[in-house]
């Protein structure tokens, strides 16, 4: 068996919010003089690829970009999702047996709809290469684990009514914490119920709060879920010396979450403590992906130090831990009617921050419950006190959506092209991997 470990590098230079943000090209910077220092790259089981471009058709597939495309995408998007596509590609060929997407701008924050910047993210690299993946490889039941410290609200959003993509986050609290969401109360719709899984925790959890989260709860669920890929969206702001975050997992610890996780895929999310953290906790990564001893690799900042977790974390852990395996485990005798009602359609009202645009947008999101399938998704979406904001519905099939779905969603846009009750109209067909607009509409389907 390959046991190859593949990495991308793609720093993008040429983007940044602002010079002084976050989110800048340094983040990557210290990481890549840290590996190429340390000589990774040296090792005959650790590959380097090429950066690439997504295609305009691999973000259509995923998102709905309002007003329009060109409006959400830039060039840098375009290589990082790219990027995670070519870590994809090279695993599902049996070139690697894992591989490690190091790109920015990250994107797990970006919805199914994205109207541009919102926590760092315009696009949702791993919603992408999820999608690509089913497309090209026709992979069915895929998992991603998200161990940013923000939770994964755009990756939710997005698979939050398909039953044959299990997310699980865990993240600090959102209420000590942008997006503000991610409580265990979030479990998907009524076609994918339990099939989302969030992981609340309090400042302060570290390294041995995060091991027993993983063995006593992800682990098992990941076991039951028997997914065909394992996609980890790989943020480190958990680190304890993160500016933008309050927890205590070191180096050490993301590497040991790494062993245990196994995961095929690692896309890079967050992780803001550019000089302190990234550079020895995505050494430590690479080194357990690749089956190296990682048990060097020590922050200076650590020292003797030792992030002790008090009692009352460790008990809130095993207590939450407890009641989410209770849930998974007899999700399927909940009675979803009680939850989401008994009509055909169940509907749900949001308002979206864009929190550095500062706008709001008001969405009206609609599945059409189906026992056969994901349904189909329509949403209403404006921009909240924007005059110019068009009113848009957007329609979206899922890849595995049975035909009575199909047809229901096709229909609907062949019916609301003909009136006026929309300035935007967008289907995005996703098995036969269209994507049409109202202005591509001319009298038939």
């Amino acid at each position: 068996m390959n046991k190859s470990t593949g990495l991308v590098f793609f720093p993008a230079f040429d983007w940044s919010i602002s010079p002084t943000h976050p989110e800048r090209e340094e983040r990557l910077l210290y990481t890549r003089d840290q590996i190429m220092e340390e000589g990774l790259l040296d090792f005959p089981n650790i590959k380097e690829y090429k950066a690439q471009l997504a295609l305009k058709e691999d973000i259509l597939r995923t998102h709905f970009c309002l007003p329009a495309y060109e409006n959400v995408i830039t060039e840098a998007h375009l290589i990082a999702a790219g990027s995670a596509i070519a870590i994809g590609k090279a695993w599902h060929e049996k070139e690697i047996f894992n591989g490690f997407a190091l790109v920015r701008p990250p994107g797990h924050h970006a919805l199914h709809i994205t109207y541009g910047n919102r926590g760092f993210c315009n696009i949702n690299n791993e919603a992408i290469l999820v999608e690509f993946l089913r497309k090209k490889y026709e992979y069915r039941k895929i998992a991603i684990i998200d161990t940013d410290v923000h939770h994964g609200d755009g990756t939710q959003d997005i698979f939050y009514h398909d039953p044959d993509v299990l997310f699980v986050s865990f993240h600090q609290d959102g209420r000590t914490l942008f997006p503000g969401s991610g409580f265990i109360n979030e479990l998907g719709g009524p076609n994918a119920f339990g099939t989302t899984l969030n992981i609340p925790l309090p400042p302060g959890v570290g390294d041995n709060s995060l091991m027993y989260i993983i063995d006593k709860l992800i682990l098992p669920v990941l076991k039951d879920f028997e997914p065909e890929i394992i996609i980890n969206s790989a943020g480190q702001d958990n680190h304890f010396t993160d500016p933008l975050a309050n927890m205590n997992v070191t180096a050490q610890g993301y590497a040991r979450l790494t062993e245990k996780l196994n995961p095929d895929i690692l896309v890079l999310e967050g992780g803001y403590a550019v000089e302190t953290a990234l550079p020895y906790v995505n050494l430590a990564i690479i080194l357990a992906l690749a089956g190296k001893d990682f048990t060097g690799v020590i922050e200076p900042q650590l020292g003797n130090k030792k992030l002790i977790e008090s009692k009352d974390i460790m008990k809130y852990c095993e207590t939450i831990t407890s009641k989410l395996l209770s849930i998974w485990e007899k999700k399927k005798e909940i009675n979803l009617d009680e939850l989401f009602g008994k009509e055909k359609f169940y509907t749900r009202k949001k308002k979206i921050f864009y929190d550095t645009e500062y706008f709001t947008e008001e969405q009206e999101e609609t599945v059409r419950r189906c026992t056969d399938c994901g349904g189909f998704i329509k949403y209403i979406s404006y921009l909240k006190d924007n005059r110019k904001s068009p009113k848009s519905l957007c329609i979206s099939i899922p890849i595995y959506s049975c035909p009575d779905c199909q047809k229901a969603g096709e229909d609907l846009f062949y019916s609301e092209c003909n009136k006026d009750n929309f300035q935007q109209i967008f289907l995005q067909h996703k098995p036969k991997d269209l994507y049409l607009s109202k202005d591509d509409f001319h009298g038939e389907y």
